[in-house]
C-alpha cells in the first residue's frame, strides 16, 4: 500500500503525523459498558476500527464507514471527536508512517450478518475495562479508560 495522500499534523517535536479517523463502537449490554474490538489483518492484535480520510466526507462520517466495513456496525456517530492517539502504521510496502487517530463515539446500534471485511477479521465485544487492557496503543488505552470511567453511559 502507497502511503495515501491525507491531511498532515506535526507534533511537538516536528514530526509529521497522517491523519486516520476512528470509531469507539460501544453499546449496553444488562447494564454493563461494553466495548467491540477488531482484530487487525496482519498482526491480529486487537484495535478498533479505523481508516483514512475520503475525500468529501466528514471525519465522524469516515469512522462510521470504517465500522461498516471493518466489523459490520451500524449505529449513531457523535460529531465530536472523544479524543485522539498516535500509532506508526505499517504499510504494505514495509514502510512505516506516524498517524494521528482522531476517534469519534458510535453507539452501536445492529451488527449486520455479512460485511466487506468479515472474512479478514474477527470482532467481539469486551467488557469495557478488558477492551482497555488489550488494546496495545498507550494513548488508546487511556482515552478508552477515560471513557469507561465515566459515571453514566455517553449520550449519542
Amino acid at each position: 500500500m502507497k502511503t495515501p495522500k491525507t491531511k498532515k499534523k506535526r507534533d511537538g517535536a516536528g514530526s509529521v503525523l497522517r491523519t486516520q479517523y476512528a470509531a469507539l463502537p460501544w453499546r449496553i449490554n444488562n447494564g454493563r459498558l461494553e466495548i467491540m474490538l477488531v482484530t487487525s489483518r496482519d498482526t491480529k492484535r486487537w484495535v478498533i476500527p479505523k481508516g483514512w480520510p475520503m475525500k468529501g466526507r466528514k471525519p465522524h462520517i469516515v469512522a462510521a464507514i470504517e465500522a461498516v466495513q471493518e466489523a459490520g456496525l451500524v449505529g449513531k456517530t457523535e460529531k465530536v471527536k472523544l479524543g485522539d492517539f498516535r500509532y506508526e502504521k505499517r504499510l504494505d510496502s514495509g514502510a512505516a508512517v506516524d498517524c494521528c487517530v482522531e476517534v469519534f463515539s458510535l453507539r452501536v446500534q445492529r451488527q449486520r450478518k455479512n460485511w466487506r471485511e468479515k472474512k479478514q477479521r474477527a470482532t467481539r465485544w469486551f467488557e469495557c475495562a478488558i477492551a482497555a487492557e488489550l488494546v496495545e496503543e498507550p494513548e488508546l488505552r487511556a482515552l478508552m479508560v477515560a471513557f469507561c470511567g465515566a459515571s453514566t453511559p455517553p449520550k449519542v
